[in-house]
């Protein structure tokens, strides 16, 4: 600005002229301002009476009738449109509605569902509405809905922008939301579904002044390889470092990796440095027949070795697609690791950091049940685009396909343990869904059916959200580890003894990430040594009965009960919120530790020896005057004569021992239902337990316990750590008072000659619990 001044004052006689000429300019600027905001509130005016006189007469229109804006060229439609539509849509004006918007709480009735349906026939832009129900499979959730009672409207939202700039209001495009209303109370599931977005085509955002940016785009049969290179450049050239896997840098790919060669067709080791893509993709089954062996690896590692006749089509069209893409190599793990080879498959599967991580971008193919289903789009006739598009008053409307997360949702690979980790690991991913291709990368998402390239690395839009399955999802380790164990396992296994296995790669990235040292030492049975005291605290989902994984390693007993991986189904980490509610409820809070009583912990490794655990330490420094008398923690390390349990009986590995407090308190179920009867999905529940130092007993703390079978009425409960939290509702308030770190964790436990097994996890009041009297103890928890 300083410099433009400069240039309107120079030659001009003397200041008073430069500031006559500075006023002029600002007047003018000034008016032209005020124009254009006297013109958007006219429009909007005009818009708002429209809707106004709509609900005032039932022979007028819910809008201005559809007319052809003046001095729009390129804009033209007559009242003939009008003959595709319903009465109701028939008196909208469609032109306007995108272009001065509709409020949320001013939207237009379009009546019940079940008119739409019926006028589906006949009604282009009631057909929109009734095939996205359809297919969604809405109705399969409800089926017994009466849509006569779900009444829908219409409102629009902010398309967003591609771009980071000063836009004025109306740059901005817009699309259509329908809403149903009258389902909230009688049919939450229907009324918790994601309702229709109407968009409209890329080639009528010139008829409203606006660019193509976030407008619909025609998806073939076939997908565009240009438009996919174009997705990896605009990522490459323009997002950095943003979209790398930073701990991953300097790394080069370890020298045993083998992957394919697409133009010589052979296995290879993987050369320093090298650019490669991997695969990832659902097996469904044994494919003896095409996996690389001892027997033919060698015929493989030569020119031409690999023939794609012996190849399913995920793999061959992967390849192929590749090539195309002109890329040289891609790893396959069906192909690079020889599936009888204990040893190799050992050493391959804890490089699954480095394999995922290091990747160009990850293949992903999510439309598929096996590896023997075709790339959908790659190949002509392999997929049906399901996008739909209807004209309506001279615009080509489509309802906008499901987001990545959605489409994913509705595939057999995201249920499958292996594929977590190699999603999580990639810092780039091409999705091959039934419908189209995604792109996602840290920074944006790219899709078929939408125009969504920018060079920019900012996206503020109604569709450009990843699912953020990235490392580290947090800014501290356990955080990281939390959220990938409680997404990891809800997913399926086919073989049960892979689950600490499918997950190697994850926690060996978080080892690199943070600085954890060595990985066996860190991890073992999927749980996170170096954070114990926050990873003992899991529970079960509450949907999931209490059974042991059937591992082909030594039995169902061989692995320890206080790890999440010996047990089958979902865990959660929960917070003290869960203990004050009447059942289990498989959402909380995060569970949080504020102080660690346990000096030092130890295990039993695999050659039976007795090792030292490396436990981060935890403690808040507290002015507690209500605790009378405070908790004292047995501290200090072991002496070697307390670590045997009996000498005649060695430890089974995996056995934790350390010293704490424990005791007996009695338990009650309470009630999860208002008749008392708790709901069939529910295999664990809320107890409460009391003290019976007093009498009548006192409820000083809950815990949750399996249902099948039957607990007992009393049991053993061992002091882990104090709770940050404390919530109202867990015990009795009227004995017991509440400050923060009165709680204390406390994991329920079965004896039986010296050893003992988790049953549960619960809380107790940290006074009631030193009123007790309760007994310092050596504890060996297998």
């Amino acid at each position: 600005m300083a410099q433009l001044s400069q240039v309107i004052v120079k030659g001009l006689p003397g200041g008073t002229h430069s500031l006559a000429l500075a006023g002029i300019i600002g007047g003018v600027a000034l008016g032209i301002w005020a124009v254009w905001l006297l013109v958007v509130c006219i429009g909007k005016l005009k818009l708002k009476a429209s809707v106004t006189s709509a609900g005032t007469s039932e022979s007028s229109p819910l809008l201005v009738r559809y007319q052809a804006p003046i001095n729009l060229q390129t804009h033209t439609a007559t009242l003939e449109n009008d003959v595709l539509l319903c009465s109701v849509c028939a008196k909208l004006d469609f032109y306007r509605i995108f272009l001065y918007g509709v409020h949320e709480l001013e939207a237009i009735p379009l009546g019940s569902l079940s008119s739409i349906f019926e006028k589906s026939y006949q009604c282009s832009f009631c057909r929109l509405i009734s095939l996205y129900v359809r297919r969604t499979r809405i109705m399969e959730n409800v089926p017994h809905v009466d849509l006569s009672e779900i009444e829908c409207g219409m409102h629009t939202g902010i398309c967003g922008a591609l771009r980071r700039g000063p836009y004025p209001p109306l740059r901005y495009g817009r699309y259509l939301r329908i809403t149903w209303s009258g389902v909230r109370q009688t049919h939450p599931a229907f009324h918790a579904a994601n309702s229709p977005m109407i968009h409209l085509m890329q080639e009528d955002a010139c008829k409203f002044g606006k660019p193509v940016d976030l407008h619909g785009r025609r998806v073939k049969g076939t997908v565009d390889i240009g438009l996919v290179k174009k997705w990896i450049k605009l990522c490459q050239d323009n997002h950095g470092d943003k979209c790398r896997n930073v701990w991953r840098m300097d790394r080069n790919l370890p020298g045993f990796v083998r992957v394919v060669d697409v133009v010589s067709m052979s296995l290879t080791l993987a050369p320093p440095g090298c650019r490669y893509v991997a695969l990832s993709y659902v097996w469904g089954g044994n494919g003896a027949e095409y996996w690389t062996t001892k027997d033919n690896i060698t015929k493989r590692s030569m020119p031409g070795g690999l023939n794609t006749a012996d190849l399913p089509d995920t793999i061959t069209d992967s390849i192929s697609f590749v090539r195309q893409l002109g890329e040289r190599y891609i790893w396959i793990d069906a192909l690079c690791i020889t599936q009888d080879d204990s040893q190799d498959k050992v050493t391959q599967l804890h490089a699954m950091d480095s394999v995922y991580g290091l990747s160009c971008f990850t293949l992903i193919a999510a439309g598929g049940k096996t590896v023997r289903d075709p790339l959908p789009g790659y190949r002509p006739r392999t997929r049906t685009p399901q996008i739909h598009i209807e004209v309506v008053q001279g615009l080509h409307l489509f309802v906008i396909p499901p987001t990545t997360r959605k489409a994913l949702a509705l595939s057999t690979w995201i249920t499958r343990c292996w594929t977590y980790q190699e999603s999580a690991l990639s810092c780039r991913r091409i999705y091959f869904t039934e419908q189209q291709v995604y792109f996602e990368c840290r920074c944006r998402v790219f899709r078929e059916d939408i125009v969504m390239e920018s060079r920019s690395d900012f996206s503020s839009n109604f569709v450009g959200y990843s699912r953020g399955e990235y490392f580290p999802f947090a800014s501290d380790s356990f955080g990281s580890y939390k959220l990938a164990v409680e997404d990891y396992t809800r997913r399926n296994l086919t073989v049960e003894s892979d689950i600490v296995d499918a997950l190697t790669g994850v926690t060996n990235a978080l080892v690199v990430a943070f600085e954890l040292g060595d990985p066996a030492s860190a991890f073992q049975y999927g749980m996170m040594l170096t954070e114990l005291h926050h990873a003992l605290l899991w529970q079960h989902d509450p949907h999931t009965s209490r059974a042991r994984r059937s591992l082909a390693e030594g039995g169902d007993l061989s692995w320890p009960s206080w790890a999440w991986a010996t047990w089958r189904g979902a865990v959660i980490y929960m917070g003290q919120s869960v203990y004050r509610q009447t059942r289990v409820d498989s959402y909380s809070n995060d569970a949080s530790v504020d102080e660690t009583f346990i000096d030092a912990w130890y295990i039993v490794d695999h050659s039976g020896d007795v090792v030292l655990l490396d436990v981060r330490r935890i403690s808040r420094v507290y002015w507690i005057e209500e605790e009378q008398p405070p908790y004292s923690s047995p501290g200090g390390t072991l002496d070697p004569t307390e670590m045997p349990l009996d000498i005649h009986r060695p430890l089974k590995p995996g056995t934790l021992i350390f010293r704490t407090t424990s005791n007996h308190f009695d338990i009650t179920r309470r009630d999860g239902e208002p008749n008392g009867e708790s709901s069939p999905a529910d295999h664990y529940g809320l107890f409460n337990v009391l003290s019976t130092t007093s009498s009548p007993s006192t409820w000083v703390g809950t815990v949750i316990l399996p249902l099948n079978p039957a607990p007992p009425t009393s049991i053993k409960f061992i002091v882990l750590s104090r709770a940050s939290d404390s919530v109202i509702g867990s015990y009795d308030k009227e004995s017991l008072k509440r400050y923060r770190g009165c709680m204390l964790h406390v994991m329920a436990v079965n004896e039986n000659e010296g050893l003992m097994e988790r049953i549960g996890l619960g809380a107790i009041h940290i006074v009631a619990w030193v009123t007790s009297m309760p007994e310092e103890k050596v504890v060996f928890l297998r």
